[in-house]
């Protein structure tokens, strides 16, 4: 795939989100929906920093005190700062990471993925959210099945517009990860800003795929059957802080981090 499958004329989450983090993988249709959503809601790159900050901590997590040594992010989208593989493999060198993603543009960026450690491995796979059976047919080559894995869905599950499917795709993720695997979860709400929900239908209207904002308890009934890791499901932020922290301490992003019994 090349990018000439590439839609530039309707905004897209995955480069919007790259936009609000600083990349440079999007397009002036992308920049121009992102200032709209930004115009209506300011708080929104906090949203996407709380969230980035959020998934470090939380690898850092999984590795250090956890021992995982193996990763299946879900929906990685673009490649910025301190992706999965990068935050994982400084502290573990010998850390498989396998990303997945259907996103073109994700595509032609691959190899700026697959530049992991010589000890670990980290590979790309084709595929979406809604079709686990594909995604562990080729993860199985990669990943040992037998041992724990992290398994990272990161802004992801608001795509999912059915939140009782979106609780099925979790389900589905985990069922054949071995006890002592972990879900590191999170999304999108609107119970702190009145703000970004009108900023979010806003966005919804534009022709880009749609994303659903759910309240903290949706997203905490994620990790139903889980042990969650204090403190719980929690704004981004709050979750196991350290002095990186630079976003509000109550925001529209809500994370966790659950295991597998």
């Amino acid at each position: 795939m090349d990018e000439t499958n590439i839609d530039t004329s309707v905004p897209h989450s995955a480069r919007i989100w790259n936009y609000w983090l600083g990349g440079k993988d999007n397009f002036a249709v992308d920049r121009a929906a992102g200032d709209e959503y930004r115009r209506v809601f300011p708080g929104v790159v906090d949203v996407a920093r709380a969230s980035r900050q959020f998934l470090t901590r939380s690898i850092e997590y999984l590795v250090r005190e956890a021992g995982i040594r193996q990763f299946l992010d879900v929906g990685t989208g673009l490649p910025t700062a301190d992706n999965t593989h990068e935050v994982a493999q400084r502290i573990a060198p010998g850390a498989r990471v396998v990303y997945v993603d259907n996103d073109p543009l994700v595509l032609v960026h691959a190899r700026a993925l697959l530049t992991g450690t010589a000890e670990g491995v980290t590979q790309y796979v084709d595929a979406d959210l809604g079709d686990p059976a594909a995604i562990f047919a080729a993860a199985r080559t990669i990943l040992d099945f037998d041992q724990p894995v992290g398994l990272i869905l990161s802004g992801v599950l608001g795509h999912v517009d059915d939140t009782g499917r979106a609780r099925a795709i979790v389900r589905e993720l985990l069922e054949p990860l071995p006890s002592g695997s972990y879900l590191s979860l999170n999304d999108g709400t609107s119970v702190v800003s009145a703000e970004i929900q009108e900023a979010q239908e806003g966005y919804n209207e534009t022709g880009a795929m749609p994303y659903k904002l759910r309240s903290p308890e949706e997203i905490a009934s994620f990790f139903d059957g889980l042990e969650l890791v204090e403190p719980g499901v929690v704004p981004c932020p709050r979750w196991r802080p350290d002095d990186r922290v630079d976003t509000p301490i109550d925001i529209d992003a809500f994370g966790g981090v659950g295991r597998k019994p």
